[in-house]
């Protein structure tokens, strides 16, 4: 499987609970190196333009709302397998059908409060990452220092 990069957002609700702590440390866990990450406050123009492919739907309103509601963690992920592995690692997009061990099965309330996002495919992912991070935030994966 090849290296890739994917994007993820740490959603308001999960920030809100204070376990963007414990959701960054089951990315850890999982492999998967965390390359850039920021927590900001979405403004209502930004939310509208990341989610603009959402625009025409009946959730796009309140889905805008919600991603202003408070700060999230935006982070880019790297890894074997990257976008398939943080889309295993999140569940389902409705929390209410996510099982217990993923990340919306265990922060997630519902459909839209599920705690995490991540991108769908690779171009997704470019698209996704350029919206929230230059490249000179982006920080590559390097050897460990020495003890």
């Amino acid at each position: 499987m090849a290296v890739e990069r994917t994007f993820a957002i740490i959603k308001p609700d999960a920030v809100k609970k204070k376990v963007a702590g414990q959701i960054l440390a089951r990315i850890e866990a999982s492999g998967l190196e965390i390359l850039a990450m920021k927590k900001i406050q979405l403004s209502e123009q930004g939310a509208k333009g990341f989610y603009a492919v959402h625009k025409a739907r009946p959730f796009f309103a309140d889905l805008v709302q919600f991603m202003t509601s408070g700060p999230v963690v935006a982070l880019v992920l790297e890894g074997e397998g990257a976008i398939k592995k943080w889309r295993d690692l999140m569940g389902p997009t409705n929390s209410q059908q996510a099982p217990k061990g993923t990340l919306r099965g265990d922060f997630g309330t519902d459909v839209e409060q599920n705690a995490t996002h991540g991108s769908d495919a690779p171009e997704t992912a470019r698209l996704e990452i350029s919206y929230f991070f230059n490249a000179s935030e982006i920080c590559a994966v390097t050897e460990a220092l020495p003890a």
